[in-house]
C-alpha cells in the first residue's frame, strides 16, 4: 500500500500510539485516535501529527462498549473522509491472582482487547471496500504468541490476547478478497511501565537475547511493514527482541 494520502484510525492510542502516529503522518497519513480517559496524551499526539503537515482529530471513546466501537469508526471515516486502516491498541493489562478475579476482570479483556478490536474491524470493513482494500492491524502478545501462558495473575489478558492472534487469522482468510490484509504484532519488551524498578528493569534485560528494551519506534517500524507489504496477511509477527527465545 502506498500510505500516501491515506487515513488510519488508531485505538488506545497512547505512548506506543503517539510514536506510531507519528511515523504515519511523516509518511503521509492522516490519523485519527481515540482515549478512554487519556485526553492530553490524545490531543499531544495529534498535535504532533498536524505539525507533520497532516491532518488530526481524537475521540473519547470507552470500548467496552459495543456501540462505541461502531460509532468511532464511523466519526473517523466522516471526519478524514475516509478510512483505509486500522490499528487496534486498546488494551486492559492488570496483574490479579486468580483466586481473587472476579467476572468483571474476566469480561475487561475480552471486551477491549478481543470483543472491540472485532467490532471495529466490523465497522471499517465497508469503508475499506470502498476503497478496494485496506489494512487491520491488530495487537496480541509476544507471550500469547509462543503458545504458553509463563506469568500468573494474567489468565484473562493471555486468553483474550490469544483470541485476538485467532481472529486475525480468521479475518485475513474472510478479507483476503477484499485486498484487506490483517496482521498482529505481538509486542514483548518494548516500553518499561512508569512503576518499573531497576532491579526488575535489568531482569528484563537480561531475559532477553538482545539485552535491552525496544523502544515504541521498533512497534511503529513493524506496523510499516505490515502497511506497506502487499503480501503478508494472517501473521503474527513477535517484536520482542528474541525474549521467546528463553
Amino acid at each position: 500500500m502506498d500510505l500516501q494520502g491515506k487515513t488510519a484510525l488508531l485505538t488506545g492510542g497512547k505512548r506506543i500510539g503517539a510514536v506510531v502516529a507519528a511515523q504515519l503522518a511523516r509518511r503521509g497519513v492522516d490519523v485519527a485516535l481515540t482515549f478512554a480517559r487519556s485526553r492530553a496524551d490524545a490531543e499531544e499526539t495529534a498535535a504532533t501529527v498536524i505539525a507533520l503537515g497532516r491532518r488530526a482529530v481524537t475521540f473519547a471513546a470507552d470500548l467496552s462498549d459495543p456501540d462505541a466501537c461502531t460509532t468511532v469508526v464511523e466519526h473517523a471515516a466522516a471526519e478524514l473522509g475516509r478510512l483505509d486502516i486500522l490499528i487496534n491498541m486498546a488494551s486492559i493489562y492488570v496483574q490479579k491472582p486468580l483466586d481473587d478475579a472476579t467476572l468483571a476482570d474476566w469480561e475487561a479483556p475480552m471486551q477491549v482487547d478481543l470483543r472491540a478490536s472485532y467490532l471495529c474491524a466490523r465497522a471499517a470493513i465497508p469503508h475499506m471496500r470502498r476503497q478496494g482494500g485496506g489494512r487491520i492491524v491488530n495487537f496480541a502478545d509476544w507471550v500469547a504468541a509462543s503458545g504458553r501462558p509463563r506469568y500468573r495473575g494474567y489468565l484473562p489478558y493471555y486468553v483474550a490476547k490469544a483470541g485476538v492472534i485467532a481472529l486475525t487469522e480468521a479475518l485475513a482468510l474472510e478479507l483476503a478478497g477484499d485486498h484487506i490484509l490483517v496482521n498482529a504484532i505481538a509486542p514483548g519488551p518494548i516500553l518499561a511501565p512508569p512503576d518499573l524498578n531497576a532491579a526488575e528493569f535489568k531482569a528484563v534485560e537480561a531475559a532477553t537475547p538482545l539485552g535491552r528494551w525496544g523502544g515504541e519506534i521498533e512497534i511503529a517500524k513493524a506496523v510499516l511493514a505490515f502497511l506497506e507489504s502487499d503480501f503478508i496477511t494472517g501473521e503474527t509477527i513477535r517484536v520482542d527482541g528474541g525474549r521467546h527465545l528463553r
